[in-house]
């Protein structure tokens, strides 16, 4: 019985507004078509998608090429590495050991890893398994990622938890979202620690296994079968090439879960159920307040309120980011590795999931395929998204490409008219940064020259550029960042240290140069 008339028109609305979404839903015919168009325009090689309505995945195929080596296509099972997208695992296994009285959200860090350490003392002292999950720390964006990323240098987690207290803050404890890497490493330490697993045991056995994702694992290195895995793929001097997958095998918390369309569909089912699963959704993997918990606002971030969504408010829960978007509630990561990128998107409350996994580093792909998909559900039109988000690639890269160019013709004029001819002698030497460790700047096969001592990626030749001020120029194209090498010389004229900075706007935050206080040691 309906009990006044605003019931009555609250109903009515709803009737209506259901009957409107109804109407707009895209066809798996339609999906196709838009991510046709997608992998054209984005020159990506290869896509899944899935989407997930009323507990049920009712749209999962692949398209095109999930090895540009081999040719081999990408399908409903191929497997993708997630990426960033594994921080809501470490969330909720942190939030079953809270169901078990093991910890609490709020537990200091230091309670279970006595020898972790930041900047500030204070801090330190302070800092809580909830803060480990929530980019608060102070600490700048992707601060310290240069350990883990781009390849699986040498650093250790122990290596990585003693150098978080060299990495400076840039703001105030608890006052600013900048996204982290290493605190999930931490998190992901703690559930070690705690629960007698590996974050990656814990993980399979506890969530992976009771959800069926049998064909998934915690890391690249720890799946059973990869015959049908994708290749990660990226621009290389302008065209696009496969890459190796080069993984820190101790990031796996922060960022290590191969999975696919399949397996991932039941994470995303059981999430809209808060924590059911299972025949009659009668087993129960986290308890209702863990996932009222992660699913709740924790750390406000910045957001531009546009048409046609209307989002008002954007927040960082435990493991998921948080947003208004026409009304509805928005759950939601997304993922990046060298090559790869992925996007993982909720709405609770029309019980609809969806997944855009790819094998190419462009995110704008993701986004425009699971914006076409959204509008559908939530009565928008008129949008093509896929013009507009490569416009915006196209309006970006041609402000990044003005830069480097301009970089590129001063390097020219200075090899050109013999400026770029310096003593070099006064810059060679073994610099330290405190967390990074060595950087060596010498004479390679005639070459100057700038290598990692722990990060065998980074290693480029030294170009002059002005003053006291290099280009590096990684020999690995595929990394995309090329950087300034700025020198500080000592009363002698003679250089004592040097800052670096990335090039490029378009640069990963995760080449975190801008952190490293390199000294001259020898």
């Amino acid at each position: 019985m309906i009990k006044n008339k605003f019931s009555l028109i609250f109903v009515l609305t709803s009737l209506l507004s259901t009957q409107l979404i109804s109407a707009q839903v895209l066809s798996s015919a339609k999906i196709d078509s838009i991510v046709e168009l997608t992998l054209k325009t984005f020159n990506v090689p290869g896509i899944s998608v899935g989407v997930v309505k009323d507990g049920k995945l009712i749209h999962a195929r692949g398209y095109g090429i999930a090895n540009l080596r081999t040719g081999k296509k990408v399908d409903e099972n191929t497997l993708f590495g997630v990426a960033s997208n594994s921080k809501a695992f470490t969330a909720a296994a942190l939030g079953m050991l809270v169901d078990e009285k093991k910890i609490s959200w709020d537990d200091h860090v230091t309670d279970y890893i006595p020898e972790f350490k930041l900047y500030d003392p204070y801090v330190t002292s302070e800092f809580t398994i909830r803060d480990l999950l929530t980019h608060r720390s102070g600490m700048g964006l992707g601060a310290g990622d240069l350990m883990m990323f781009p390849d699986g240098s040498d650093f250790t987690k122990k290596d990585i938890i003693h150098n978080l207290r060299y990495l400076k803050p840039v703001s105030s404890f608890r006052s600013k979202y900048d996204y982290d890497n290493n605190l999930y490493i931490v998190a992901g330490e703690i559930i070690a620690r705690v629960s007698g697993q590996s974050w990656e045991g814990f993980v399979e056995k506890r969530i992976m296994l009771p959800l069926g994702m049998n064909s998934s694992a915690t890391s690249i290195g720890r799946l059973k079968d990869k015959t049908n895995a994708i290749k990660p793929h990226a621009p290389v001097n302008g065209k696009i090439e496969t890459i190796d997958i080069d993984w820190s095998e101790t990031a796996n918390a922060a960022g290590g879960i191969w999975t696919n369309l399949i397996d991932m569909s039941k994470w995303v089912i059981m999430q809209m159920n808060h924590g059911k699963y299972g025949e009659g959704l009668k087993k129960q993997l986290f308890s209702e307040a863990v996932h009222e918990e992660m699913w709740s606002p924790q750390t406000i971030q910045p957001v531009k309120t546009l048409a046609p969504y209307n989002t008002h408010f954007a927040t960082y829960g435990l493991g998921w980011g948080l947003r208004d978007v026409k009304g509805y509630k928005q759950v939601s990561h997304t993922g990046g590795l060298a090559g790869i990128v992925t996007q993982v998107m909720l709405f609770p409350e029309l019980s609809l999931g969806i997944l855009v996994f790819t094998n190419q580093q462009q995110g704008a792909a993701f986004s425009a395929i699971s914006s076409c998909i959204k509008d559908g559900y939530l009565g928008v039109n008129g949008f093509d998204w896929v013009k507009i988000f490569h416009e915006s690639v196209q309006a970006n890269e041609a402000n990044a490409k003005s830069i480097t160019d301009n970089i590129a013709k001063q390097i020219a004029d200075n090899q050109r008219n013999g400026a770029s001819k310096s003593n070099f002698e006064l810059y060679k030497g073994v610099y330290r940064d405190p967390w990074f460790g060595d950087m060596i700047v010498s004479i390679k096969d005639g070459k100057q020259w700038l290598a990692s001592k722990r990060s065998p990626k980074l290693n480029g030749e030294l170009l002059a550029y002005k003053g006291n001020t290099y280009i590096v120029r990684w020999t690995d194209r595929s990394l995309d960042a090329d950087a300034f090498v700025m020198f500080a010389m000592d009363q002698e004229g003679k250089a004592n240290s040097c800052k670096m900075q990335a090039i490029s706007p378009l640069t990963d935050f995760s080449f975190d140069f801008q952190d490293l206080d390199l000294m001259r040691v020898q």
